[in-house]
Formats: structure tokens, sequence, C-alpha cells
């Protein structure tokens, strides 16, 4: 890779590999360059922002052979507003209160039903498979935001690790076919699509539902929440009753 580069922009890279500077710009370059991408493509599903990004960046550091770890020391900076972004859900969960509240037990019973049939199926499967006891209950909280379903993992025996890695992939496969899935099912109302999405897929799927609609992106935070609550409580039982 360095030999394909003129000399000035050799030593601006080789500079750039050293510092944090190098993870962040990537970081920033990548989301700008998807965003306009997906601007460009009309929002389909395919082209999702985040989707796009993460192979943008997963490509760049393979080609220019730049180790994880040096990326992350500038694109810690991006991961800390991980935080204030998930409490920044609350700005339009607050606007959509009162739905939120008048509908709380058709949203309880349809969650619960969501988290526990995802949970169940997929460690179902697995096992028909073949997969050992730390690989289901990895797989299990596969639906959950990952600082909980890496501590549910945990608990039950499995790898976290391994439950980040099922995590991102159910988020990214996730935003990738939900609005799809969604409009073949007919599925129009904003409030159902985003808590479909949010329960399936969590923060990744709720990120793309609330570029599409507030309410949804609204549905979306709370079933985030309600679901690493319910998954959290019903996984050790689901372990238990199913003998994984």
């Amino acid at each position: 890779m360095h030999s394909l580069l003129p000399l000035p922009f050799f030593h601006v890279w080789s500079y750039l590999q050293t510092q944090p500077l190098m993870g962040l710009t990537a970081t920033v370059c990548a989301w700008e360059l998807a965003c306009l991408i997906d601007i460009k493509a009309g929002h389909k599903p395919i082209t999702n922002p985040t989707v796009l990004s993460i192979t943008m960046l997963a490509c760049a550091l393979l080609i220019t052979h730049t180790p994880y770890s040096a990326y992350f020391n500038g694109a810690q900076y991006v991961h800390f507003l991980l935080g204030p972004a998930t409490v920044a859900l609350a700005i339009p969960m607050y606007a959509n209160w009162g739905s939120i509240k008048r509908h709380f037990v058709a949203i309880f019973i349809s969650l619960t039903t969501g988290s526990i049939i995802a949970a169940t199926s997929a460690m179902l499967i697995a096992r028909a498979l073949g997969a050992p006891h730390d690989v289901l209950v990895s797989l299990g909280p596969k639906s959950v935001t990952t600082p909980i379903a890496m501590a549910v993992a945990q608990n039950l025996g499995g790898q976290p690790p391994l439950t980040a890695v099922f995590v991102m992939i159910t988020g990214i496969f996730g935003t990738v076919v939900c609005t799809g899935v969604l409009r073949l099912a007919r599925v129009r109302d904003w409030r159902a699509q985003g808590l479909a999405a949010g329960t399936a897929a969590h923060g990744l799927a709720t990120a793309r539902m609330i570029l599409l609609n507030e309410t949804a992106g609204a549905y979306g935070g709370v079933a985030i929440g309600l679901n690493g609550i319910i998954t959290s409580i019903a996984l050790p039982l689901l372990v238990q009753v199913f003998g994984f």
C-alpha cells in the first residue's frame, strides 16, 4: 500500500497511522460519504449509512494493514458518543409519551412475545445444528443492546465477545431488511414499525427508523429499553425450561 503512494502522501499517511487523528478522521469521513450515498440512492435499505460506513472502514483497515487498536485510538472519541446518543432517544420518547402511555399494555404484550420468540427461536435452531451450550446462551440475547446482552450471556456461561458479534450481525441484518419486511407485511403504522425494529434489531435499526420518522424512533427507543429488561429476566428461565 505504501509503495503506491507518492512520497508526500506517504509521509502524511505514516504520520496519521501513529496518531488518534487517523481513526477519528476515517470514521467521520466514512460516515459522511455513506450518508451522501444513502441520500443519492433515496434511502434504500441496502444503502444504510451504518452498514456502508462499517464496510468502508473494515475494507480500509484491511487494505492498509492498519491494526484495529491503532484505529480505535481515535475512533474511541466517537465511540464515547454512543452513550449520549442513546440517552438522546429520550427526546422523541418524551414527545410521544402520551401515545406510549395509552398503548402501553399492547406495547408490553407484543414486545414480551417478540423478545421471547427472538431468543428461543435462535437458540433452538442453533441447538438443532449442533451448537454447544456456550454458543447457545451467547446467541440468546442477540436482539438486545450490547452491554446488556454481554452481561446476560456471561451470567449464563456464555462468551461475551461472541455475544457482541451476534448483536452486531443482528443489528446490521435487521437494519438492512426491516423496512422491506415491514413493507411486505403491509405494516404502515410508524409506531408498530419502530417497535418491531427496536425489538428485533436494537439500536441500529432504531437509528434507521428515527431518520425516517420521529414517532418510529420513539417507539424503537421504548423497545430497546424494555427488551433489555424482559430478555434479562426471561432468558435464564428459557435456558432452564428448554435445557439449553
